[in-house]
């Protein structure tokens, strides 16, 4: 067991400091990487075999498949009072296509035999299984109070990772050590099982979470998404819509993560055009987008309103492709058939790039091999939470009511570069910052004058 008495060296001096913060960090975030690992874990597999919203559904392939504005018929007649609102192409012959219609509010996918224009099944769009983790894993059920939790606490996990980065870091050689376990008995083994899968997974736990955060409210939104959006005066003429394209989602996030905040382009019947003979059809969409390109699964998204436009899109991210540099969004008038914009991945900002391919690597999209990397990962994780909680058992105080922090060194060398450090992170992650002021003013101005209190928590 560990003593309150830190030794005098600076480098051991700075390893207690690390580790104390390793530990504090620890306890405020472990009960949620073990939420985003689980259920992370649960939508892989449930995305993989039975797909997001059913798109994996079987039909008998036929040499010819009826036109799609015949299918849609089909789904609408389904659905009483029902509105077209969505297409999505089936990915391959043996699959059903679906079609969301909205009744009232509510929005419901069906799915349609290509061939027989038969409906299959119905069912409320959002409403599986996946649905169910993914509002666990993006805001735990709670709205914007839990994506400002998972936000603070996602800052807060790229601290423990430096901490146990610089704590396990060999020091004077000895990278055997820190990259294989050393199968000895007790907490030593713990300790050496803990380290090693923290130093093998370090780097993908921070491209995980730096792409969780960039979905996040405050630093995604606020912050890096906002600058990195794609520019809507690079479409030359082209009128523009008071929405954005974020007003394609529905519930959950679908529209590409570089386009979320960029303005609609918009339909214009007065302008002065080589107007199409009669008003497009499905059928005539459908052909164009096969025309230009979009073989096998691509979306639809059909006009809302005399401004709206025929929008077709695909991307990893919807599971449409297992590749993120074919991303591509084309939006048509409704009234001219044209091509107002024809956004791909290659217009991407920088970072609208790294995130498009940082999106497929955190959910999996990229194919069988990427769900079973993703899934190590995340057993990774729930691995080094439980191995955490493991070593702390081992080394719990005999005297109930302490936590046994590791004790934090009188002289700290170099506080001003780990003062340096706080301000850095909490410049750039705020919520982050957030709550290292927090616990900074909880320990100045509460614990620090309750000495009973500050006992039980070192």
């Amino acid at each position: 067991m560990t003593t309150k008495t830190a030794p005098r060296d600076g480098v051991n001096k700075l390893y207690f400091a690390a580790w104390r913060w390793h530990f504090y960090t620890g306890i405020a975030v472990i009960p949620f990487l073990m939420i985003l690992a689980f259920t992370g874990m649960m939508m892989l597999w449930i995305a993989w075999i039975d797909g997001r919203d059913g798109e994996r559904t079987a039909v008998i392939p036929q040499s010819t498949a009826q036109p799609v504005s015949t299918q849609a018929d089909a789904a609408v007649a389904a659905i009483d009072g029902g509105v077209l609102k969505q297409y999505v192409a089936p990915r391959r012959d043996d699959l059903a296509a679906l079609f969301r219609v909205d009744q009232g509010k509510d929005a419901i996918m069906v799915a349609v035999d290509p061939y027989t224009a038969t409906v299959i099944e119905t069912f409320p769009r959002r409403s599986g299984w996946y649905d169910f983790f993914d509002n666990i894993h993006s805001d735990l059920m709670l709205g914007v109070t839990g994506d400002r939790m998972l936000e603070t606490a996602a800052s807060l996990s790229l601290v423990l990772i430096a901490t146990g980065l610089y704590m396990w870091w060999p020091r004077g050689g000895g990278w055997r050590r820190a990259l294989l376990p050393k199968l000895s008995g007790g907490r030593s083994l713990w300790k050496s099982l803990h380290g090693v899968v923290g130093i093998w997974v370090s780097a993908v736990l921070v491209l995980f979470l730096i792409s969780g955060l960039a979905w996040a409210g405050i630093w995604g939104g606020k912050f890096v998404q906002a600058w990195s959006q794609f520019p809507a005066e690079k479409w030359d003429n082209v009128p523009l819509s008071d929405e954005t394209h974020a007003s394609m989602n529905h519930t959950r996030r679908e529209v590409p993560w570089a386009l979320e905040q960029t303005p609609m382009p918009a339909s214009d019947q007065h302008s002065e055009h080589d107007a199409v003979d009669g008003p497009l059809t499905i059928d005539d969409i459908d052909a164009m987008a096969r025309e230009i390109g979009f073989d096998a699964r691509y979306q639809l998204n059909l006009p809302r309103d005399e401004t709206g436009v025929w929008t077709i899109s695909r991307d990893s991210m919807s599971t449409d492709s297992e590749n993120p540099t074919t991303d591509r969004t084309v939006h048509i008038d409704q009234f001219s058939g044209e091509i107002l914009a024809d956004v791909r991945y290659a217009d991407y900002s920088l970072a609208g790039k790294a995130m498009a391919v940082g999106i497929a690597l955190h959910m999996g999209t990229l194919g069988l091999w990427s769900v079973l990397a993703n899934t190590v990962v995340c057993l990774a994780v729930m691995f080094l939470c439980a191995s955490a909680l493991v070593l702390w058992w081992k080394r719990r105080p005999t005297k109930a009511g302490r936590l046994a922090a590791p004790p934090m060194p009188r002289e700290l060398p170099l506080w001003q570069g780990a003062v340096l450090v706080g301000l850095g992170v909490s410049m750039a992650f705020p919520m982050a910052g957030l709550a290292l002021l927090t616990v900074l003013a909880i320990d100045t101005l509460i614990l620090s004058r309750i000495p009973k209190l500050k006992a039980m928590i070192s």
